[in-house]
Parts: C-alpha cells; sequence; structure tokens
C-alpha cells in the first residue's frame, strides 16, 4: 500500500500546487514586484505550499489508516514513518513550487507543469518511497538513516535552487 499512498499524494501535490503562481494577474504582479523582492516571494510561497502539503500529507495518512485500518502498520517504525510522509510532502512542495514559477512565466499550466514535474519529482519519489517501505518493513534507524538524508538532501537543493533562480523568472 506504500506505492498507492505516494501515487495518492503526487497527484495531490500536482493538484494542490498547480495554482501557485498561475492565480496572478498582473495587478498583483505589479504590486509584488514593487512591494517584494523575488527571493522574498519564492520563499513565502514555498513555505506556503510546504505547509499545506505537510497539512495534506499528515490528512491523507490519517485517513489511509483510518480506511485500511492499523494492520498494515504491525510492524512498522511509525514515528520513522510520519516523518518520512512529512519529508515528502515539503519535499514535494518545494519541488512543484519552482517548477510552478516555471509554467507560469512560460504562459502554459497544468500541462507544461506536468512534463516538467514528473522528471524533476522523481528521484524525491523514490526516495520517499524506499525510505517508507523501510519505515513499513520495520528497520532500524540506523538503516533507513540513508535514505531520510537523501529526502532532507532534496529538499534543502531545491529550496536552495528556488532561491537562486527565481529572481532570473521574476525579471521576466
Amino acid at each position: 500500500w506504500n506505492a498507492l499512498f505516494w501515487i495518492i499524494l503526487l497527484f495531490a501535490a500536482f493538484n494542490a500546487l498547480v495554482r501557485s503562481f498561475q492565480r496572478e494577474d498582473a495587478g498583483r504582479q505589479v504590486y509584488l514586484y514593487t512591494l517584494a523582492g523575488p527571493r522574498s516571494v519564492v520563499l513565502a510561497r514555498t513555505l506556503y505550499n510546504a505547509l499545506t502539503m505537510l497539512v495534506l500529507s499528515l490528512l491523507s495518512l490519517l485517513f489511509y489508516v483510518l480506511f485500511l485500518g492499523t494492520d498494515a502498520l504491525g510492524e512498522a517504525q511509525v514515528g520513522q514513518f510520519v516523518l518520512v510522509v512529512a519529508l515528502g510532502g515539503v519535499g514535494l512542495a518545494a519541488v512543484l513550487t519552482l517548477i510552478s514559477a516555471i509554467a507560469a512565466r512560460a504562459g502554459s499550466g497544468l500541462g507544461l507543469m506536468a512534463i516538467l514535474g514528473f522528471p524533476v519529482v522523481l528521484p524525491m519519489l523514490l526516495s520517499v518511497m524506499r525510505a517508507s517501505k523501510g519505515a513499513l518493513d520495520g528497520l532500524p534507524w540506523s538503516v533507513n538513516s540513508t535514505y531520510v538524508l537523501w529526502i532532507v538532501a532534496l529538499d534543502v537543493l531545491t529550496v536552495a535552487l528556488a532561491w537562486l533562480l527565481f529572481p532570473y523568472l521574476w525579471r521576466d
């Protein structure tokens, strides 16, 4: 059920975050351009989307456990699994915020975001699936920590790339 859970979260992330930068009309863009810098805008949007995905991920996990029962979590490291779900949600939000900004500046919507987003999200998705499978199998922290550290590194890398690259999108 691990793979199905992450596929559900992936589609939920795409649907929740696709409009992150596309809801802006020209007036709002000018307002933000005069009021705030590009780095503060992208960090604020990334933080908002990360909090949205964190809540969405934890709610999805709650409903998933309610529907499947606690038998699926029989020998799992539950704290480790919740940590992986939270880090995975934040990582998906960080990646898809940057992709949403690129797609909005290109003038395309969900189509371009899906085309650009899937190859970029794939390393995050594979790492999260491996880490959560290890947590569900009951692997100790010392064995599963490599995947969790990869997820943290991918989260930090995508936020840093958004912080560095968004000013170039902002100028156009």
